[in-house]
């Protein structure tokens, strides 16, 4: 045997490769972008003289022999560092490995008033249809100078742009192509906020998203510009494990807003960002000027709307873009995706499982290689027709690719399903008597979000099982028989709701559920019987899970409107119309629907007073026990609306 010298087994860090065999082909060598690339640092000024900090990481032989390469730009209020030439960062620009081989000039750059860049920064910058002279300036107008700018100084740029983004940089994505400079030739907003008071980050159905918005703004704070980002970042301390219990006992939310500092004396207690969400809690002026969807016109580029059955933040955001550009921009290529995903999942996971719940199949590997390459590689370089359909939607539940014409799926049918008697749920409109169920809500025990403590809003909240919330009597619940073949649900759910209440103001929290079957799912493990053993955990059983598919609540002071709340008359009966957020679900066969009514969702959305006072600051007195009424008879029946299609007449993506 041959043996090594003693002194090269004491060398650290060595190791043998077995011996490669002849027909083995030799590993191919790890791809290094700085092979390929060199970073350059630019201060680019807009119209207004404002100086934009700008990233580009260039192709070493871009202009040689006449070679060229398309631009892919993301814009951000999150920083583009590293800072300094010879610190990289280009992994984060590009969307996967596979662009980086392709050959793109990526492109970051820190929006106004956000790191690097001067100028101040404004929550969803407002944009104005009239510029009337250089000092009217917003997102379009600055991706107009930069792109120009940048098309006009980068060496070997084939003329065409491309942008994307996740979350706030897909709101830049799409704010940028109102009037688009004739270099954008492709878009992608992805999980982009499209109007933060109506149902994305800021608030659903006229109810602040607490948890989300707290987390998010303990470390988004405002920035004296330019700066770097600091080197260290510190978690915020909430001095508690449960949020449940850390919200309810800072009582009102201006006792919320002046709690940012946390455990650490060094930060201010309180966010200017938090404070001005909170006050502004109607759809007023404020909000009006942010609003994007009215704005998309007028837009040359093609463009790949993307987002996530899940995403707990802007799940609305990517279909009222999508709505908006296909209603305002007649013949602009307009494609929308929606996948298994969370906030920005199809970069930042696998796409596969979300808590219980799994999904059969490496899906976000799918889309960038067989969509999203494949989009830009046809509109910035002339590659082959990528073929989207005009919808690529995810249906859970079957876990399938769907490819369709229009989103909703134009085949859909609208199917009724009504709270009836004794907890049931049925498509038969009820009797001509009038019919009630009664629950007590309490603001000062709110039903929880969750059946476990955390903080901040987990991920699979939003597919996690509500038998925690069904046995508690401040929720009623509604349930069909077994269903006898699958029934596929796509588009959004449809809320009639006839309600009274003894207080002055209500919310109304809808929740659409999949009851899986009793028999579903693995058995509990037995322990042996031949060896003493202690009494060990419960194992977790499938049977009986109760899936969350969607949920979303109405506070009833905006039942007429959301830009001037009105208060309940107790004991009126109210018509309350809404609808939970769009789903491409499939009800399996054997699975029951259900329905749960509730009045409170805390900490997801912060606590009602049940009395008409200004929620910010309610008094302790001020939070009421009301007893809520949900009628479900006669002309009063309340119902569900769901849109059914018959998956037979989808076509079927690829297989990931």
């Amino acid at each position: 045997m041959l043996r090594l010298p003693a002194f090269l087994l004491l060398l650290p860090g060595l190791t043998l490769a077995p011996a490669a065999r002849a027909d083995e082909a030799p590993e191919a060598p790890k791809y290094e972008p700085r092979e390929h690339y060199t970073k350059y640092e630019y201060r680019i000024p807009a119209r207004d003289g404002k100086k934009l900090f700008t990233v580009v990481y260039l192709p070493k032989d871009a202009g040689q022999g006449g070679k060229t390469y398309p631009l892919l730009m993301t814009r951000t209020p999150y920083s583009c560092g590293p800072y300094g030439v010879d610190r990289d960062g280009i992994r984060r620009l590009a969307p996967s490995e596979d662009f980086l081989k392709a050959g793109y000039i990526f492109v970051c750059q820190d929006v106004r008033g956000r790191y690097m860049s001067e100028g101040t920064w404004r929550v969803m910058t407002p944009h104005l249809d009239a510029k009337r002279g250089a000092q009217d300036v917003d997102e379009s107008s600055d991706t107009h100078d930069s792109v120009q700018w940048l098309i006009d100084h980068l060496p070997g740029n084939n003329g065409k742009v491309g942008l994307w983004g996740i979350s706030y940089p897909g709101f830049y994505a799409a704010a940028s192509i109102v009037d688009s400079h004739p270099a954008i030739k492709a878009a992608s907003p992805q999980a982009p906020i499209a109007d933060y008071s109506q149902r994305d980050d800021g608030y659903h159905g006229g109810a602040l998203m607490l948890a989300h918005n707290y987390g998010f703004y303990t470390a988004y704070r405002p920035q004296q510009t330019p700066t770097v980002e600091p080197k260290k970042w510190t978690a915020f301390d909430y001095r508690d494990r449960d949020a449940y219990s850390y919200f309810l006992r800072l009582g009102n939310l201006d006792a919320i807003a002046a709690s940012f500092a946390g455990a650490d004396p060094d930060k201010p207690a309180t966010n200017p960002f938090f404070t001005e969400l909170v006050e502004h809690d109607s759809f007023d002026d404020y909000w009006k000027a942010r609003r994007l969807p009215e704005h998309l016109k007028n837009i040359h580029a093609a463009v790949l709307t993307v987002g996530g059955w899940y995403d707990a933040e802007d799940l609305a955001g990517p279909l009222a873009i999508y709505h908006a550009i296909e209603r305002q921009n007649p013949g602009t290529p307009n494609r929308l995706v929606m996948g298994p995903w969370v906030h920005g999942g199809w970069m930042r996971g696998i796409g596969q499982q979300l808590g219980a719940i799994g999904f059969d199949g490496r899906h976000s590997e799918w889309f960038q290689k067989n969509v999203l390459l494949p989009f830009f590689e046809q509109h910035l370089r002339g590659g082959a027709d990528a073929s989207l359909a005009e919808a690529t939607v995810f249906e859970t539940g079957t876990n399938v690719w769907r490819r369709y014409d229009a989103w909703p799926p134009r085949q859909a049918v609208r199917r009724s399903f009504y709270l009836q008697a004794g907890g049931r749920l049925a498509p038969e409109a009820p009797g001509a008597a009038e019919a009630f169920d009664r629950y007590v809500s309490d603001p000062n025990r709110p039903v929880p979000f969750i059946g476990y403590t955390a903080l901040g809003m987990p991920k699979d909240y939003m597919v996690a099982d509500q038998r925690f919330a069904a046995t508690r009597p401040d929720v009623l619940v509604y349930e069909t028989e077994p269903l006898e073949e699958d029934l596929t649900v796509a588009g959004p759910v449809g809320v009639e709701l006839f309600v009274a209440s003894t207080g002055t103001d209500a919310d109304f929290v809808v929740k659409l559920i999949d009851v899986w079957p009793q028999d579903a799912g693995p058995e509990p493990a037995q322990p042996p019987r031949d060896k003493p053993t202690d009494v060990e955990p419960p194992k977790p059983n499938f049977g009986g899970y109760q899936q969350l598919v969607r949920g979303d609540p109405l506070r009833a002071r905006f039942r007429h409107g959301f830009d001037e709340p009105e208060a309940l008359v107790p004991g009126r009966v109210e018509a309350l119309r809404f609808e939970l957020p769009d789903v491409n679900h499939s009800f399996r066969r054997g699975h029951r629907l259900m329905v749960q009514v509730q009045s409170s969702w805390f900490p997801l959305i912060d606590r009602n007073p049940q009395s008409f006072v200004r929620i910010r600051s309610a008094r302790p007195e001020d939070f009421q026990v009301a007893t809520q009424t949900v009628y479900r008879g006669g002309a009063r029946a309340s119902r569900i609306e769901l849109r059914v299609v018959d998956p037979a007449k989808a076509q079927a993506a690829a297989k990931p």
